[in-house]
């Protein structure tokens, strides 16, 4: 289970098409050949699909209504026409207008492959099961805000996102004046049975620009800001959901060394575990995948792979898992039916008692009440700059990395409160402003945007190690990879399983960006400052040092356990203040900062102190380089880029 809610996938004319038609649009089902989409749809007992966007009154359409097969076929099969371009061709031709250009009438512009993108969007895991398990008010309250927060993301996107590439090689961009077009589709369930509410948003790549011509979305941008929305839609959701229901969120760690998730109170872990039968045959498929990367070996016996598993690694190998586990999908059935068999099932299987079950909203509220008393909402710049410095490869981020980060870190504090509209760009605003150095030296246009400067942190950046190739780790005696080129793998102990065995791997990141984010604070000597009636962190300018040891620590030597560190001139932290950070902090993402760390932490800090104030100014100086010739304004925004400045999925091409 991640974090992350929103998933993308391009849409292509053709086999893609075909596919979204014959299954997606029906509920994860399989729709009978030659059936009528409406009745399909009403077989299923799903919803018919829906217009939405600000884009649809160009096409004749208003928000609300019913999606039809024809308007499908002709936007999204038929590369990109107009819903309505069966009846344009006919009126043309019926006025005497020649086969071709009635033909070209109902076209939006030049005909493309990637007719749309589609983002399916869904709760975290506490909220859909209060949706499947709770009364009928519960679920039309839930189902209300995940209607809204999904028009707030699509908005979002209109207006911050999606961009328009046109001219040769699409040197010129422009934001889509009249909004998108997306169509959304409802379903109730997983392909396991269990209960899963989420939407395809299935979103057109048209959009037309203010000379009135159609032009293509660029994909790459939707791409790029996909954990942005994600962020965005499940801190709308909860917030929404909590305050209307009288709930709280609360972190939860799911894989140790990763980001928390935050799920509602009160809700047991068990009910989570009860849905999530594919997380553990993936999980489990899994460990056999691991145990095969870290042991292939090439044709002359030397290791094909890296001896330790990467995070990116890991990432590929949980796609193949899930393809690998992923079962057939299976016959849809009313919504009725499946919330009984789920309350029914949820009893039965799920280890959790059938009086909380069938009062968990009650046992919700208890929990928020608690939280609501005990937790005060206090925002953070610094642990925002902070975790993206350190959770992005060398320090070197984009706004987009800061804004996610922003909205990641509002869920968490505000704990299903609501926000003031805005506050995720003030924080962006000053995180850039304060914590970080415009590092960009753009050699076309499209480096000026705000979307696309290059930033890194105020912190010492010479001091970042090179962790391309992540250290060989120590022999283990129960995972024996081949010791000479030419020896064959050693094969699996008898009698033990993948996951018994030792798999190396790279530690992951957001654990070393808590404790930067924790340490920094501290050295910056923050203080509270209010900001639209929130109060959040603002580090005044010092020459703060993020070295080596704080990012990767080394492993201790055992016999150095008992040795103090060494005596010398030092600025020291504020053990005591640090000490207290830990006894403050309520939540999981607290690290345990034992007495051994809080050493290491000052004797990091002492060592890399005089580099930083050295490497500052270098820095520094780059923010005021000259910007390059604009060569066009037509109205909006329009910028010249080079033609390989980007690479990606790409619509119109």
């Amino acid at each position: 289970m991640v974090c992350v809610t929103v998933d993308i996938r391009v849409v292509r004319a053709g086999q893609m098409y075909r596919y979204f038609m014959r299954e997606t649009v029906v509920g994860d089902g399989r729709r009978p050949a030659r059936m009528p989409l409406r009745e399909a749809q009403e077989q299923a007992g799903v919803p018919v699909g829906r217009w939405m966007g600000r884009g649809l009154a160009v096409l004749g359409l208003a928000p609300g209504e019913e999606v039809t097969e024809a308007q499908l076929r002709n936007l999204f099969g038929e590369r990109g026409r107009h819903p309505y371009a069966d009846r344009i061709e006919a009126d043309r031709l019926a006025k005497g207008a020649s086969p071709k250009k009635a033909f070209k009438a109902g076209a939006l512009g030049r005909r493309v492959m990637v007719t749309g993108v589609d983002f399916v969007l869904r709760p975290q895991p506490t909220i859909y099961l209060l949706w499947a398990l709770g009364d009928e008010e519960t679920r039309l309250v839930i189902e209300a805000a995940h209607e809204r927060a999904i028009v707030r993301v699509l908005e979002w996107i209109e207006d911050e996102v999606a961009v328009i590439r046109y001219g040769k090689d699409g040197i010129y961009r422009v934001r889509p004046p009249g909004g998108l077009v997306a169509a959304r589709f409802r379903h109730y369930e997983a392909r396991s049975g269990m209960p899963l509410l989420h939407d395809h948003l299935l979103l057109s790549v048209k959009g037309q620009r203010l000379d009135g011509k159609w032009g293509s979305i660029h994909t790459l941008a939707l791409h790029e800001n996909t954990v942005a929305a994600s962020a965005l839609y499940n801190e709308l959701v909860a917030a929404e959901v909590c305050e209307t229901l009288g709930l709280a969120t609360e972190p939860r760690t799911v894989t140790p060394g990763r980001r928390p998730v935050m799920e509602i109170a009160g809700v047991p872990h068990e009910l989570i575990r009860w849905t999530s039968r594919r997380s553990d045959q993936i999980a489990a498929c899994m460990e056999d995948l691991e145990h095969e990367y870290v042991t292939a070996v090439k044709d002359d016996g030397t290791l094909k792979f890296l001896p330790v598993v990467s995070e990116r690694a890991r990432a590929k190998l949980n796609q193949i898992a899930a393809r690998k586990t992923r079962p057939p999908k299976q016959k849809t059935r009313p919504l009725a039916q499946l919330r009984v068999w789920w309350k029914t099932s949820a009893i039965l299987t799920s280890g959790v008692a059938a009086d909380i079950i069938t009062s968990l909203l009650e046992y919700a509220r208890v929990a928020a009440a608690a939280i609501r008393a005990r937790v005060a909402a206090v925002l953070d710049v610094v642990d925002v700059a902070a975790t993206v410095f350190v959770m992005n490869g060398g320090g070197r981020f984009h706004r987009r990395h800061l804004l996610a980060e922003a909205r990641r870190h509002l869920a968490l504090v505000l704990r299903g409160r609501r926000r003031d509209p805005g506050l995720d760009e003030e924080i962006v605003a000053a995180a850039t402003s304060t914590h970080c150095l415009d590092i960009s030296e753009p050699t076309t246009m499209i480096g000026l945007l705000s979307d696309y400067r290059l930033y890194t942190a105020r912190w010492a950046l010479s001091d970042l190690p090179d962790r391309r190739r992540p250290p060989t780790p120590a022999p283990d005696p129960d995972r024996e990879p081949p010791a000479d080129p030419g020896e064959p793998a050693a094969p699996r102990p008898p009698g033990q399983d993948a996951g018994e065995w030792e798999i190396p791997r790279i530690p992951l990141k957001y654990g070393r960006a808590v404790l930067a984010g924790a340490a920094v604070r501290e050295k910056l000597r923050t203080t509270a400052t209010a900001v639209r009636g929130r109060a959040y962190d603002v580090a005044r300018h010092q020459q703060a040092a993020m070295p080596e040891q704080l990012h990767a620590p080394a492993a201790a030597d055992p016999e150095d356990d008992d040795q103090e560190p060494e005596p010398g001139p030092r600025e020291a932290i504020d053990m005591k203040a640090l000490r207290a950070l830990r006894e403050s902090r309520t939540d999981v993402e607290a690290l345990g900062l034992t007495a051994d760390r809080l050493r290491h932490l000052q004797a990091a800090f002492t060592k890399a102190a005089v580099q930083a104030r050295n490497r500052m100014d270098r820095y520094a100086d780059r923010e005021d380089a000259t910007a390059p010739r604009r060569v066009r304004e037509d109205g909006q925004r329009a910028h010249r880029s080079h033609p390989e400045s980007h690479r990606g999925p790409e619509a119109g091409r």
